[in-house]
């Protein structure tokens, strides 16, 4: 059976690949705007099953992998940033706290969708103004959720993590080892 990532994200493209896992891409195309008193859990999840949805829709016969990755902090959900400043913004609050990162996956095969929403705690060490522009003209910051990269520079504003390490990257794995099972695919036996 053929398997499609349904994301854009290449950190998803090299912990899919890092697994084996032989695959083709399809970015989607969804609206991520939030829904009128939707939680931060239900939208990620919303989310990622639009994303499998229209993977799903251009492969109808082949396993689809979708995921929808944010951060959270004092109930405000951080997406990715607008510009260089947002994601400046975004990083003075995180500084010295405990945020969640949340990611909605799913899964579809055969019109069937199994989702979950994998929820890690991170802490964030203090920085100063001058460390947080410094992070930022490395340009790590764009197109990620809570503007900042774990596996990168990043990983030196990050003082503890309590969960899944690759859900803060973006796709847990652990997680979607276990939907699959579920849907009969176990990745250790290779089948």
């Amino acid at each position: 059976m053929k398997i499609i990532l349904a994301s854009g994200s290449p950190r998803r493209f090299e912990l899919l690949r890092s697994l084996g896992i032989t695959f083709e891409v399809c970015k989607p195309d969804v609206d991520e705007h939030v829904l009128k008193n939707e939680s931060p859990s239900e939208l990620c999840t919303r989310l990622s099953r639009l994303k499998a949805e229209s993977g799903a829709e251009k492969f109808p016969d082949s396993l689809v992998i979708a995921a929808d990755t944010i951060v959270v902090i004092d109930e405000l959900i951080l997406g990715k940033p607008k510009d260089r400043t947002d994601a400046f913004n975004m990083l003075k609050r995180l500084q010295g706290k405990w945020h969640e990162v949340i990611t909605g996956l799913s899964i579809c095969m055969n019109k069937n969708i199994l989702s979950h929403d994998e929820h890690t705690r991170v802490k964030f060490r203090e920085l100063s103004d001058s460390e947080i522009r410094a992070y930022v003209s490395t340009g790590e910051c764009d197109d990620k959720a809570g503007a900042y990269a774990v596996q990168g520079y990043g990983s030196l504003l990050v003082e503890r993590i309590e969960g899944d390490y690759f859900n803060v990257v973006g796709l847990p794995l652990c997680c979607l080892g276990k939907m699959l099972r579920s849907a009969g695919i176990n990745l250790l036996l290779g089948n």
